[in-house]
């Protein structure tokens, strides 16, 4: 399935500054996958050590938080755009 991924901009020095790229993939697992084999070390960012979404990184796939949907077995349907957001902390 094809998909467009939006990259935030503290990850776009993986992609060559590209805010948007292709990505393919049943779920977001797969997509995550193609994304770390295309541009490697993105996958780094995302993912932490035992191969779970970072904790201060967001993932929406649509509009929906695959925190409360299947996390990394979110189905990625073919046109929908994911988004990686970190998450933004201060005070």
């Amino acid at each position: 399935m094809s998909v467009s991924v939006r990259i935030p901009t503290i990850l776009r020095t993986y992609t060559d500054g590209a805010a948007e790229v292709n990505g393919e993939g049943e779920t977001l697992r797969d997509v995550l996958q193609k994304l770390d084999a295309d541009f490697p070390g993105i996958g780094a960012r995302i993912l932490d050590e035992s191969g779970k979404i970072r904790r201060f990184v967001n993932v929406y796939v649509g509009d929906e938080d695959v925190r409360f949907a299947d996390n990394l077995d979110t189905a990625t349907p073919s046109g929908v755009q994911v988004s990686i957001i970190p998450a933004v902390a201060g005070g």
